[in-house]
């Protein structure tokens, strides 16, 4: 161990880290624009919708006809009652103030939609109904100061929490191979499972979405898998699972992706990667976002807080580099960092299984936490592959202390096969540390990294294994 003192203890892969992730996310800043719609408009009052009857028809036809030109589809006052719909490149679904599109409460109203390019998420989710659904389109967009409601709480479409299927339940937007996002000004609420699911598209703009969703289990707020060029801005996202969740199901590399200014809380992760990871992650910036848990569960399902802050789970073969956290304010979390490699393997049948994958050169440069814990923070390899280059610095997080008798760090095993979130740990106890245990990690640095845990707890500060190497503590 290496205990030194200055602003230079930060390794220099971390200093450039900072300088080319400037450099991408100045040119997501230039390029990434609203795409310029044609302003011809189409209501679906002027294709049959009537008052107090479902709109799914009235609305499609609209969409239909706009795709032809390209245009807006708007949905200027009341409540239009749908189940799916399909979107088309060069078109807009624009739900204005004081409009409503709310989701059909039955399920014939939802047709399933198979991806035409099997993922990982259709094998082992079994994921193929939506509100909202768009397949290889362009220039695709969902704007407007309305409401986006998929009124999918438990009355209407019953299920169980689940780490594998949730049919059933539909998403409220699902966007597979599409080129030029932009979803912007909306409020999106009460999904019947994940609000809004994003895989393998390119050029996509979030902006100043309202996110509420907890009506049901399973309840994401923004799920990006395998994207590429991406920037979530001035997004507010309370969610009962992970609020902000990037994915690896779609097997396609994730990368340049920038999120600013954004709230992100969550009775789950608020900030996670993983679990399906069978694909690459790069080159990712999370700057000056507000994330933790919730101080209520308003569905009365989970629970106040969040398991974790930052969760990042490889687990599936893929590899995580380049990713810098940084500006963060954390609320409310057991575990303020989760991280985890493993080697569960989930594939689409008949893929071969991959190896296990790589977790490396991370920095969270820069947070400030209140009310988290008592569980702790906490990192943890496998011992035929190690977590490596992880840089935590410039941190002060304050944490309740632990009230359970203080646990060895032999008494966890390797957690093998064990689901990996945070609460991982919970039937055996709280982390073996206060404020940073570790295993099997290569090249660790804490440069002003601060626990406070209240009076009482009876942890130490640090544990780590015997084959954590390059630590570097100042």
């Amino acid at each position: 161990m290496t205990k030194e003192t200055g602003g230079g203890l930060n390794p220099a892969w971390c200093g450039e880290l900072q300088s080319a992730l400037a450099e991408m996310s100045a040119g997501l800043r230039r390029t990434l624009t609203p795409w310029n719609v044609s302003e011809e408009i189409f209501c679906p009052e002027d294709f049959g919708s009537t008052p107090g009857e479902r709109a799914t028809a009235a609305i499609q036809r609209a969409i239909d006809a706009a795709a032809e030109r390209g245009g807006i589809v708007r949905l200027r006052q009341g409540d239009y009652v749908s189940g799916t719909l399909v979107l088309r490149s060069r078109v807009c679904l624009e739900v204005c103030a004081g409009a409503r599109l709310l989701g059909s409460t039955d399920l014939r109203d939802y047709p399933e939609h198979h991806a035409r390019r099997l993922t990982v998420q259709d094998t082992s989710m079994g994921m193929h109904q939506s509100l909202i659904f768009a397949e290889g389109c362009e220039d695709i967009a969902l704007r407007g100061h309305g409401v986006i409601d998929g009124k999918g709480d438990q009355r209407h479409f019953p299920g169980e929490e689940t780490a594998q299927g949730t049919p059933g339940r539909p998403f409220l937007i699902r966007l597979i191979d599409c080129r030029r996002v932009n979803v912007a000004d909306l409020t999106l609420k009460d999904a019947a499972c994940w609000m809004q699911n994003y895989l393998n598209c390119e050029d996509v703009l979030i902006e100043r979405l309202t996110v509420r969703n907890h009506a049901n289990y399973n309840n994401d707020g923004i799920d990006i898998d395998g994207c590429r060029r991406v920037w979530l801005r001035q997004c507010d996202v309370h969610s009962g699972d992970d609020a902000l969740c990037f994915k690896g199901a779609a097997q396609r590399e994730l990368r340049d992706v920038l999120v600013e200014d954004c709230r992100f809380y969550s009775a789950c992760n608020a900030v996670k990667v993983g679990t399906d990871t069978q694909g690459d992650f790069r080159r990712v910036l999370v700057r000056d976002c507000a994330i933790g848990g919730l101080a209520h569960d308003p569905s009365g399902l989970k629970h106040a807080c969040c398991d974790a802050a930052v969760s990042l789970e490889m687990v599936d073969g893929g590899c995580m580099e380049d990713f810098l956290l940084t500006g963060l304010t954390i609320d409310r979390a057991w575990s303020p960092f989760f991280f985890r490699l493993e080697d569960r393997g989930r594939v689409k049948p008949g893929d071969p299984r991959p190896g296990v994958g790589m977790l490396r050169r991370v920095a969270i440069l820069g947070a400030v936490g209140h009310d988290c814990g008592p569980r702790g923070s906490y990192m943890t390899g496998i011992p035929e592959k190690a977590i490596e280059d992880i840089c935590l610095a410039d941190i002060r997080i304050e944490q309740h202390p632990s009230l359970r008798a203080a646990v060895s760090e032999a008494a966890f095993g390797e957690l093998r096969g064990v689901y990996p979130d945070a609460h991982m740990i919970d039937p055996i106890g709280d982390a073996p540390a206060y404020a940073l245990w570790a295993r099997h990690v290569h090249g660790l640095t804490l440069n002003e990294y601060v626990v406070t845990p209240g009076t009482g707890d009876p942890r130490p500060e640090y544990v780590t294994s015997t084959d954590v190497t390059g630590l570097r503590i100042g």
